[in-house]
């Protein structure tokens, strides 16, 4: 029962691990388009306060007066902040390959990105090096995790040898 139970939990593993390097794959797809379109509106709000005669925080700092201005000001402020980490996390995971993406589980912080992409996900064949490697790696942890909890579980009812 604890081997049978064990390889359920190896496979198990395999199949969720090996899909990893797809799934990065396509946050990484929608990440670089919401990079592409955040940079797009903070070169036209920059446009927009150049003209003006403006720089960007000074720009930021005239949208006052209003509810309406004091709520877009923090809009453009917090898309600011974000295209910033996004690029930092878009640079870092370009030039990670699909090894070193498992490695880099802090550099898929957005949360609305990864609800996106965990919506429309669909499982690959694990056909890619990495697939088959992070399968097995996978097949592995689970094997042992399984198998450790249910040794720990089983362990108070084992039969002692009597010497």
């Amino acid at each position: 029962m604890l081997k049978v139970m064990s390889l359920a939990g190896g496979l198990a593993g395999a199949a969720g691990l090996s899909q990893f390097p797809e799934f990065s794959q396509q946050y990484l797809q929608r990440l670089a388009g919401q990079v592409d379109a955040l940079t797009e509106v903070t070169t036209e709000f920059d446009a927009s306060a150049t003209k003006a005669g403006l720089s960007r925080e000074e720009a930021l700092a005239s949208m006052s007066g209003t509810e309406f201005l004091g709520y877009r000001q923090e809009d453009m402020r917090r898309a600011f902040t974000r295209l910033d980490r996004l690029s930092s996390d878009l640079a870092l995971l370009r030039e990670a390959g699909p090894y070193e993406r498992i490695l880099l589980p802090h550099r898929f912080t957005d949360t609305a990105l990864l609800q996106a992409t965990w919506t429309d996900f669909e499982p690959a064949m694990p056909v890619t090096t990495a697939g088959l490697s992070t399968a097995g790696a996978g097949f592995v942890g689970g094997w042992a995790a399984i198998g450790g909890l249910l040794s720990l579980i089983f362990a108070p009812f084992r039969r002692r040898a009597r010497y």
